[in-house]
């Protein structure tokens, strides 16, 4: 049974840093898609950033570029997104994602999770303070 557990959310000042987790089971975790996706009160989902665990080739938005960095444990199955230099802008309902896939990219991985494929987990609030 495919499961995707997300976790580490919470509220932090301007400048702080978080760290999200998130568990894929069910998966050949050696070979999927897995991304970050958040979304505000009142806007659209978009995407964060991506990783394709084959290759550890990833693709981030323009507004977190710099700033955050999603990474992955094989050995845990597990995705992270550290979260640096937090703006009161981040501040959402962050989601975990993920998708099989025997060979992608970064980028492409951000296509089809973007478009709304594969399989997500619950969502872990973030919240920036001014």
């Amino acid at each position: 049974q495919v499961q995707v557990v997300a976790s580490g959310g919470g509220s932090v000042q301007a400048g702080g840093s978080l760290r999200l987790s998130c568990v894929a089971s069910g998966y050949s975790y050696s070979r999927i898609c897995m991304g970050w996706f958040r979304q505000a009160p009142g806007k659209e989902r978009e995407g964060v950033a991506t990783i394709f665990t084959g290759t550890g080739s990833t693709d981030y938005a323009d507004s977190v570029k710099g700033r955050f960095t999603i990474s992955q444990d094989n050995a845990k199955a597990t995705l992270y997104l550290e979260m640096n230099s937090l703006k009161p802008e981040d501040t959402a309902m962050y989601y975990c994602a993920a998708e099989r896939c025997l060979y992608c990219t970064g980028r492409s991985c951000y296509n089809r999770l973007t478009a709304g494929g594969g399989d997500w987990g619950q969502g872990t609030q973030v919240t920036v303070s001014s």
